[in-house]
């Protein structure tokens, strides 16, 4: 799937920024109908909207889904020329991680990740055995996106994901989307009144788009369905798989936050601006040391301590350049910006995480 490069001084929309986590699933196999022509400069209207979903309607007959749902969820299709509005005009404006921390992570958030990982600490403990993923982790992930629960987005998924495959700047993205929503009512794990989520097509407490829910999601409750959108225990199961399925190695922190010596070499820091996350990868494992050769380096934590003299690989990650935080980032980083490449958004699960388990 498309990924998105965030520069880290830049706050994008966090439900669009959630779609950069979602891996490409081809789960239905067929010859596709060639998309509807539709350039960028063209006017964009619920005409347009109207003939292009007709030709899509005609393509998923062709890939062989059953008629009843074609037309129910061809029916129900409208045009949302706010969507379009969205995509095109993101917010973008300078931040920096002293600003950033405290909102995405202030007082309420924290006290209500306690007080959902003590809650659900049994269910957690079980998921912690069988994924090998610290609760904390599903706990930080839930609020972040989703606010626990509370905030899963009022769009109809198929809608928002025919008007930005119409919209046409990144059609073949939002079209295998669209198709793999298709999937999901086909294998009844929702119904189409209940398939809701953000304006870019990020589902129920994860926020998965529909490619991560077909490579992600699990049954939690053993019911038959994977409910993300109503089903906390499907829910979480789902963020434990995807932390899993991506490389999340048990027993490892996500990294922490550390002093620079006076003489550093700021070379040892990954840089910025990789055009996709297999380049940041090889810039990651080219700068990768031991926590204790960065010991000897001169680098400390944060309050002026000693690094611990272990064998844990780590590399480190400057969102903010020398004039701002620096931290050492280890293996299970890349895993938090393989669901979300953002510094930031990463910083913030980490941060969440460890305010969860922090002593008073």
């Amino acid at each position: 799937m498309k990924q998105f490069s965030v520069k880290p001084w830049l706050v994008v929309a966090s439900l669009l920024l959630t779609t950069s986590c979602a891996a490409t699933s081809n789960t239905t196999a067929s010859t596709a109908v060639p998309p509807a022509a539709t350039p960028n400069n063209e006017v964009k209207d619920e005409a347009g909207f109207n003939a292009y979903v007709a030709a899509l309607k005609q393509e998923a007959l062709q890939r062989g889904y059953p008629k009843k749902l074609v037309n129910q969820v061809f029916s129900s299709l409208k045009y949302h020329p706010h969507v379009v509005k969205a995509d095109k005009g993101q917010p973008e404006f300078v931040e920096t991680l002293d600003t950033y921390l405290p909102k995405r992570v202030n007082e309420w958030r924290i006290k209500q990740a306690r007080l959902a990982y003590e809650k659900y600490q049994p269910e957690l403990q079980q998921l912690s055995k069988q994924y090998g993923v610290p609760g904390r982790f599903i706990i930080a992930l839930w609020g972040l996106e989703s606010s626990f629960g509370k905030i899963t987005g009022n769009y109809s998924v198929p809608s928002s994901l025919a008007t930005l495959a119409y919209e046409g700047r990144r059609e073949e993205f939002f079209r295998t989307e669209f198709f793999l929503a298709l999937d999901i009512l086909r294998e009844g794990h929702i119904s189409l009144k209940d398939m809701k989520g953000s304006w870019a097509g990020a589902m129920g407490h994860t926020q998965f788009m529909p490619s991560a829910f077909v490579k992600y999601a699990q049954d939690g409750d053993g019911d038959g369905h994977k409910d993300i959108w109503t089903n906390r225990r499907d829910a979480f199961a789902s963020i434990a798989n995807y932390l899993k399925t991506e490389g999340w190695r048990p027993g490892e922190n996500w990294g922490r936050q550390v002093k620079l010596p006076e003489n550093f070499d700021y070379s040892l820091v990954i840089p910025k601006g990789s055009k996709n996350r297999a380049q940041w990868l090889e810039w990651w494992q080219a700068r990768e040391k031991s926590l204790a050769t960065w010991k000897t380096m001169g680098l400390k934590n944060i309050d002026g301590s000693a690094l611990p003299s272990a064998d844990i690989p780590a590399t480190v990650v400057m969102p903010d350049d020398k004039e701002g935080r620096a931290y050492l980032a280890y293996r299970n980083y890349q895993t938090l910006m393989h669901w979300n490449r953002s510094y930031y958004f990463v910083s913030s699960v980490g941060y969440l995480a460890d305010a969860i388990i922090a002593k008073p």
